[in-house]
């Protein structure tokens, strides 16, 4: 590590997807990342012989910090709280084998956002990037066994989500299968339209709605549960919502099939749609101008046009 920046950047990646799952914010694992090359760069690098376990272990305890803050801030949230929106998942790539490797679903952020502190990096630096228990251990300064024993209890937690979320992921990073595409235009058609028994149709018996609004803009301050109740709540919205100078076009957000609203300013709100067969399961709507600001405002390649 004699030249601080040629050592870290091959690792940027990698600790900006770890700063990421551990925080659920790009704002805050940008924050965290740049404190973790800071704190490098004023170490002696003569005594780091293994950069990657420094840094990884580095950021893990900057977003255990973290994490304090954040829980205080989390319980003066007004509504339901839901990760910042990631299109570019590539971006927060681990470069690991792992089964979770490339899960960056909301159900499986919200699982961990419900963990405590250490069982959550515990968990994320064995199963997703690769660390041996001795190095979580290290990195944690907890005892081998104790670290063996948080990620176990947070591999339960994580299993028992994981049948939820059947979308399976995009081929490649952007696109959209076309019978997802296909789906999702037949919803917004049927919000927007009022049609009650369509949209329904289209919406599994035990839909969840969760819509993030942080107080800043009109949103559901509890989760929607059931087809009945969240259809009733999407058209409503939709039909006060709506604006004429809004568009709409298709996404991968968080490895979810979904849908950017783009106002003349850019990005209002996203939509990730976990997705059964035929019918929607879950439906994760994030409109706090604060979590939007990492989407992207250039058209992507799917479009649907002016609404």
């Amino acid at each position: 590590m004699s030249d601080p920046a040629t050592s870290f950047e091959p690792y940027r990646r990698r600790l900006l997807g770890l700063a990421y799952r551990m925080l659920g914010s790009m704002a805050d694992a940008e924050d965290a990342v740049q404190e973790t090359y800071l704190r490098g760069h004023a170490t002696d690098r003569d005594n780091v012989s293994e950069p990657r376990a420094f840094l990884m272990t580095t950021t893990t305890r900057i977003c255990l910090d973290m994490l304090t803050s954040a829980r205080a801030r989390r319980e003066e949230y007004v509504g339901p709280w839901l990760p910042e929106p990631v299109v570019d998942t590539a971006a927060l790539a681990p470069d690991s084998r792992a089964e979770l490797a490339e899960d960056l679903s909301i159900a499986l952020l919200l699982t961990l956002d419900r963990l405590s502190p250490l069982e959550r990096a515990a968990f994320l630096l064995h199963d997703v990037f690769d660390f041996s228990f001795s190095e979580v251990a290290a990195a944690l300064e907890r005892s081998e066994a104790a670290c063996r024993k948080l990620a176990a209890r947070a591999r339960a937690h994580v299993r028992a989500i994981r049948p939820r979320g059947a979308t399976a992921p995009p081929a490649r990073s952007g696109e959209i299968d076309a019978k997802h595409a296909q789906l999702m235009s037949a919803f917004v058609a049927a919000a927007r339209s009022g049609d009650l028994n369509a949209l329904k149709q289209l919406l599994a018996s035990d839909v969840r709605v969760v819509t993030d609004g942080g107080g800043k803009v009109v949103a559901a301050l509890n989760v929607l549960d059931g087809a009945d109740r969240a259809a009733r709540f999407l058209v409503g919205a939709t039909r006060k919502g709506w604006r004429d100078d809004f568009t709409l076009r298709f996404a991968t957000i968080n490895s979810l099939p979904g849908l950017i609203v783009d106002g003349p300013e850019g990005p209002v709100q996203t939509a990730a749609f976990e997705i059964d067969g035929d019918v929607i399961r879950a439906l994760y709507v994030v409109r706090n101008s604060d979590k939007l600001r990492h989407v992207p405002t250039a058209p992507l390649r799917h479009e649907s046009g002016r609404g």
